[in-house]
């Protein structure tokens, strides 16, 4: 079971921290928290991996979606501190290329 927390912090920046699996049985509900910061105006959005222990090609659907969906908006989807499992599933599929992983969710968009 996966717990996803939805924050906005003083900039306007969407925080989503994903606890848990991020699997076929939880994706969904990561690309329904996302898709919904998206329609709400939030379109700079940070997805903090800290607390997932695991990450399949589902999961990467769903921060594919809401990359896709931040990027249309103008704005951007970034990831911060991915566990050493999601990293390497980040480096098998040459997506840290594109999610270019970032030291904390702080400072994801201070560049």
């Amino acid at each position: 079971m996966i717990e996803i927390e939805v924050t906005t912090d003083p900039r306007g920046i969407g925080v989503v921290v994903p606890r848990g699996r991020l699997n076929m049985v939880s994706a969904g509900r990561l690309r329904e928290a996302l898709g919904e910061l998206a329609t709400a105006g939030t379109h700079r959005i940070v997805v903090d991996l800290a607390e997932t222990t695991f990450l399949d090609s589902s999961g990467l659907g769903a921060l594919i979606a809401g990359l896709k969906s931040a990027r249309q908006a103008g704005g951007d989807l970034r990831v911060a501190r991915p566990t050493r499992e999601v990293m390497t599933v980040f480096e098998l599929t040459n997506l840290d290329k594109v999610l270019r992983p970032r030291a904390d969710p702080e400072t994801a968009f201070d560049d």
